[in-house]
């Protein structure tokens, strides 16, 4: 029992060294300062043994793309060498969307394949007509970038130096780029490092054997967790905006004795419009709302994943046919998918879920002309207020829900780049109010000091984050463009905008929504809980 609770630890250390390493390495901010990667170790065949609490729109994803992966390898009669490493970023069979690209790499041990690590990062540029290719006027996914099928990066160890030329070659930044993706093989490198001194030191029988033990467990403790839910099915709906007015998600989630199953029918159908959402998506949004609102910690590994069942139309916003494009879909609609499972959950386990947080990851693209024949792209998103609960108020100014991303520096983005910021600051007011507060977005400011196009796929501009038991919702979130001549105009969420040199850009995020209505007595209540956070 001590020996596998070791081999378990470890293992899962390998997952956070992995993401330590690739951090380290990594050229653009969005990976070395913002952290938007995540790591992963699995089994033979390909099933989630351990992964690191990194980035939660890939952590589910993982498990979809792995077992795409493992596929399209059998349909083509490839096994993966020691010393090979597969890399791509085609969303319909890694799970996300272009800019996360993904490298798989095979463990071997005394000439057997025992194992595989995995990692994802957010590459800032992945070619398209865009800077930063997430195009919020993408028709097709050919719009979006440059498309990876699965080929192998590393043979037998040796990097291909064709097929590194031909991805890197193909971004916008190509020296980012390669620094970028370098830091991806070298993070699967110590991964494949560590995993064989665990085979090592325990044994491949006695490792395998545990890794088996701490799924079955994993998915043992999580139906134990549920247990105590009531049973039955319940229903939700929220929407997203469009350029053709709004998008509707509906699911009904139904609580069994031996699993959770989400039914999205009923969902509005695909569109030619980049917030559709491919299974790896739609998948790892309601298993992270699942495990938010588990009240014991559940190992997030196959076990706890194999006890959701996602079920959503083909054809529809949740389930698109290639090649719709996906871009916003990893972004976007991945937050308003956790919004309405944890909606559902309010109704099945009432007083545990909290209102809504802000509901948007307010994605900044921006890009230009160095003057040297070369471009610079800048990618980040904004936090903003997360939702109240039933015992104390939302937190202001963070990300919430599918990204768990840190802020990019303002030090760091105005050395990089041609950028002044002028405010970074909380959107007083902006929360929802109630029993508990909702917290305060964000308003982030800056002047460009190029002409540059700047880019924005956001959301909940026009609807507000719902607020739960009587609360009132959080305000919405707007975009502002200040011209040099001083003519302001308002943007829509999803957008692109030429700028010229020292034209400001203005977003403010929306605030979380409280939760109860308030009274006399609640709002003593409400200041004495805000005055303990």
């Amino acid at each position: 029992m001590a020996e596998s609770e070791i081999i378990s630890k470890a293992t899962q250390y390998v997952a956070e060294e992995m993401g330590a390493a690739l951090k380290r390495s990594a050229i653009s901010p969005n990976i070395r300062e913002r952290m938007d990667h995540s790591c992963a170790v699995l089994d033979s065949d390909g099933r989630i043994v351990a992964q690191a609490e990194h980035i939660p729109v890939h952590l589910g994803s993982f498990r979809v793309g792995a077992r795409n992966i493992m596929s399209w390898l059998q349909a083509h009669n490839l096994i993966l060498e020691d010393g090979d490493m597969l890399i791509t970023n085609d969303p319909y069979i890694s799970g996300t969307h272009l800019n996360d690209v993904t490298l798989m790499a095979p463990v071997y041990y005394e000439g057997k394949l025992l194992a595989y690590v995995i990692n994802k990062a957010h590459n800032v540029d992945v070619g398209g007509p865009v800077f930063g290719s997430l195009n919020p006027h993408a028709k097709n996914l050919f719009q979006e970038g440059l498309i990876i099928p699965p080929v192998r990066l590393l043979k037998k160890g040796i990097l291909d130096p064709d097929v590194f030329s031909f991805i890197v070659n193909n971004f916008k930044d190509p020296d980012t780029a390669n620094g970028d993706i370098n830091a991806q093989i070298a993070a699967n490198k110590r991964g494949i490092s560590r995993v064989r001194e665990i085979f090592e030191r325990f044994g491949p029988e006695d490792t395998i054997s545990s890794w088996n033990q701490l799924i079955k467990g994993s998915r043992d403790i999580a139906i134990f967790a549920i247990s105590g839910w009531k049973k039955g099915k319940f229903y939700s709906e929220d929407y997203l905006e469009t350029d053709y007015g709004t998008a509707v998600i509906k699911a009904a989630l139904e609580v069994k004795n031996n699993g959770i199953l989400v039914d999205f029918s009923g969902t509005s159908p695909q569109l030619e419009y980049p917030i559709n959402a491919v299974p790896g998506v739609t998948f790892s949004a309601t298993a992270f709302a699942i495990r938010s609102a588990l009240d014991i910690d559940v190992p997030t590994n196959e076990g706890f994943y194999s006890m959701i069942d996602v079920r959503a139309d083909q054809g529809s916003l949740l389930n698109p046919d290639r090649p719709h494009p996906v871009s916003g879909g990893n972004v976007e609609t991945t937050q308003r998918i956790a919004d309405v499972v944890l909606h559902a959950l309010s109704d099945c386990i009432p007083g545990a879920i909290p209102s809504a947080s802000s509901g948007t990851m307010f994605n900044i693209m921006l890009g230009g002309d160095r003057g040297n024949g070369t471009y610079w792209t800048y990618y980040e998103t904004i936090g903003g207020g997360n939702g109240a609960s039933r015992i104390r108020p939302g937190v202001s100014g963070v990300h919430s829900n599918m990204t768990n991303t840190l802020n990019t520096p303002i030090e760091v983005a105005e050395r990089e780049y041609p950028l002044f910021f002028t405010s970074y600051t909380l959107r007083r007011g902006s929360g929802g109010k109630g029993l508990m507060k909702g917290g305060d977005g964000i308003i982030r400011s800056f002047r460009v000091l190029k002409p540059s196009t700047l880019s924005v796929i956001a959301d909940r501009f026009k609807i507000p984050p719902y607020a739960l038991m009587g609360g009132g919702t959080g305000k919405t979130g707007a975009l502002f463009i200040v011209h040099s001549d001083g003519k302001r105009v308002k943007c829509p969420s999803k957008c692109i905008v030429e700028l010229n040199e020292n034209d400001e850009v203005i977003a403010m995020t929306p605030g979380g929504s409280g939760y109860g209505a308030p009274s006399k007595e609640n709002k003593r209540r409400s200041r004495r809980a805000e005055e303990e956070v």
